[in-house]
């Protein structure tokens, strides 16, 4: 619908103009900047974390004594937990308008999650503990994007989200090795496991420190999301 068009372009240009009237960035401040270099480490983190456990999950799973269609189901099972957090959580985000203890909760899940796993050894209760840290893994992926676009617009905004997306990326590649290398020296996923628990819990440290100005959440006289 037209109007809809002239809502959403004049919307997205309040957005922009209230960021830049706090500070306007170039790419090369964008690149240099400490939030974009914080929040490139917390992407890291979250990635080597979804990608190390996505990996290895059925190998730990099919280490129950289950058959193939079995471990396919349970497998399953934190990433359906996982698709409603992404819908919940990130709807929620934006009803409070609130994204600091959004991105640093889930994450924390996620740990917390991921290491209790490596204490249990009743297979029901090690998934309900993965099943709970993929809630974090995935509940932390929408409202992480709303940091850099906070601040950021323009050629910055591509410039830092491109960097961020970068650096992430090579999570996507060091966190199964990591995971495998440990798991193939100790015999065990356990060391590998703990090495993600830990890759999220810094995470979420450099997120409570990342300096955040709620105000860019909020377009000048415009109410929470519903």
């Amino acid at each position: 619908e037209p109007d809809e068009r002239a809502w959403l372009v004049d919307r997205l240009q309040e957005e922009q103009a209230n960021r830049e009237r706090l500070r306007r960035y170039s790419v090369r401040q964008a690149l240099l900047n400490r939030n974009v270099l914080a929040l490139s480490f917390v992407y890291f983190g979250a990635v080597a974390t979804n990608y190390g456990l996505s990996f290895f999950l059925p190998q730990i799973v099919k280490a129950f004594g289950v058959s193939n269609f079995q471990t396919g189901l349970i497998t399953a099972l934190p990433y359906v937990v996982g698709v409603i957090s992404i819908v919940w959580w990130g709807r929620h985000s934006d009803r409070t308008v609130e994204r600091r203890f959004h991105l640093a909760l889930p994450l924390f899940v996620a740990s917390a999650g991921i290491a209790s796993s490596t204490a249990l050894d009743d297979p029901t209760m090690k998934m309900v503990a993965l099943s709970i840290a993929g809630f974090g893994i995935f509940g932390c992926l929408p409202v992480f994007w709303t940091f850099p676009t906070a601040f950021l617009s323009g050629a910055a905004a591509a410039g830092g989200i491109a960097l961020i997306n970068s650096i992430g990326n090579l999570a996507g590649f060091a966190g199964p090795f990591a995971v495998g290398r440990i798991s193939d020296l100790t015999g065990s996923y356990t060391g590998g496991l703990l090495l993600l628990s830990a890759f999220g819990f810094m995470a979420t440290i450099v997120v409570l420190a990342i300096d955040h100005d709620r105000s860019l959440e909020r377009v000048p006289g415009a109410g929470p999301a519903a």
